[in-house]
């Protein structure tokens, strides 16, 4: 039976009466995809977990139009349903759906917001006739409409995220928060053809079973992209976790591996290299000194010159950094560039003396990093290199210790993207003993400046 009420309780512009079990039904599937798409347990699955008094496992979930959100039920609900109703579609699903801690505030604030975006989208949609339009199937004026409420829903969520970033004490620019309110435009207009599909089959002949079958598809594809997204992010626990334990044991060089990587992908996008090639360089020019785990401490730390059989021991460092990332899948062609970082062009280099081009491409770019944030950043016994210093002394040593191609690359993007070393931490390094340049060991100064390797001046090893 029909239950109903006078929409106009709800919200005056829109007119007529309100379905409450498509309410209910909506805010179910739309409660139950958006935890699927965040690759979390549904509504139900959750609650099966505490009736068997086991924990319900947690994935971090915020609001808004985003890669692992699944909008286009609620913006079906924008569609077909009043203001009012619309927004309580929302609700159940954001009280109930994954969040990080404070979860409880986090929940309130997250239906709270998509409760007002969608509120306020489709208010949009009825002020501009697009009820009746959608009602009569008539295109593209349906779609026009449509096309307005999705713009409507995210600049309300922008808004509002802007407002409680600030709140929160994040201060990041206009330009800032005007980019991402513009990423978020082209996926929620994804999901708003989504929804506009699915209102359209909810209102044809065969009701709510022909919408959720047109959902099937989306959830499919949603589900498969959520535990992409869940893979990656054990890809970056695990690599976030090596560095770590590298920075506990060598704490001088902290920040260091992150600058590297960073360093990596400027020259990488500056090559043209495709983006998931970027991803994986990414994680190489982040582990590349992972094989100091294996070195002894005290070689690292010590405060003065390196016997030969020390520097040998230490030169096999990418080796062990090889060897604890072999089994690592992901990484992929990173592992090589791990391995051989520490090669010149020359064939002077370490550990197996390539030359070249037959030195891996992942490697060239790393080997040329790793010198660029080791001469710009702060040690406790001297400054920092100015950029332009350390760009030339790369230049100098191209074809020799670096590839000019990618010295090249760095110099480009360097002066297009500029460049922030690291600086020395508030009251300087607390008595750590300095890092030592263990690279291969620099000719004579009287040599041309072509034939001499790059002195970092404590850069990693």
């Amino acid at each position: 039976m029909l239950l109903a009420v006078p929409a106009c309780l709800l919200w005056p512009v829109s007119g007529g009466q309100v379905d409450w079990p498509r309410v209910a039904l909506l805010a179910l599937l739309h409660g139950c995809l958006e935890s699927l798409a965040q690759g979390a347990p549904t509504p139900c699955a959750r609650l099966w977990y505490r009736l068997r008094g086991r924990t319900v496992p947690e994935a971090p979930a915020e609001g808004g139009p985003r890669g692992g959100s699944f909008f286009p039920v609620l913006f079906a609900a924008v569609l077909m349903l009043p203001p009012a109703a619309a927004a309580l579609v929302a609700v159940p699903g954001a009280l109930l759906g994954p969040t990080t801690a404070p979860r409880t505030l986090r929940r309130v604030w997250n239906a709270a917001q998509l409760a007002l975006a969608a509120f306020a989208a489709a208010a949009v949609f009825r002020v501009l006739g697009g009820e009746r339009l959608l009602a009569g199937s008539r295109f593209p004026g349906a779609a026009l409409g449509a096309l307005a409420a999705v713009l409507a829903f995210c600049l309300v969520n922008g808004v509002l995220v802007g407002v409680m970033r600030r709140l929160a004490g994040c201060r990041s620019g206009t330009g800032r928060a005007g980019r991402r309110l513009a990423g978020s435009v082209p996926p929620a207009l994804l999901h708003g053809a989504g929804g506009l599909m699915i209102a359209v089959l909810w209102q044809g002949t065969y009701g709510a079973f022909a919408a959720v079958l047109g959902l099937l598809p989306l959830s499919i594809s949603a589900w498969v992209s959520a535990q992409g997204d869940r893979e990656q992010a054990a890809h970056r626990a695990t690599v976030r976790a090596l560095v770590q334990a590298v920075e506990i044991k060598d704490a001088y060089t902290r920040g260091h591996s992150e600058r590297v990587g960073r360093a990596s992908v400027l020259i990488a996008r500056q090559l043209g290299m495709a983006e998931e090639r970027v991803r994986t360089l990414h994680f190489a020019g982040t582990l590349h000194d992972v094989g100091k785990l294996a070195v002894a401490t005290e070689l690292l730390r010590r405060n003065g010159p390196l016997t030969e059989a020390e520097r040998r021991a230490v030169e096999v460092h990418p080796v062990f950094g090889h060897r604890l990332v072999r089994e690592l899948a992901f990484l992929g062609e990173a592992r090589e560039g791990i391995l051989h970082h520490h090669e010149r062009m020359d064939g002077r280099g370490y550990p197996h003396g390539l030359e070249g081009d037959g030195i891996p491409e992942f490697a060239r770019i790393i080997s040329v990093a790793d010198a660029f944030d080791s001469m710009t950043s702060t040690r406790s016994y001297r400054r920092g290199r100015p950029v332009e210093e350390a760009v030339a002394e790369l230049e100098r040593c191209a074809g020799s210790q670096f590839d000019p191609v990618m010295v090249r690359a760095l110099v480009v993007a360097v002066g297009e993207h500029g460049w922030q070393p690291e600086p020395a931490p508030p009251g300087g390094w607390d008595g750590e003993v300095p890092d030592i340049p263990l690279g291969v060991p620099e000719p004579a100064r009287r040599l041309p400046a072509q034939g001499r390797a790059v002195s970092t001046g404590g850069g990693s090893p």
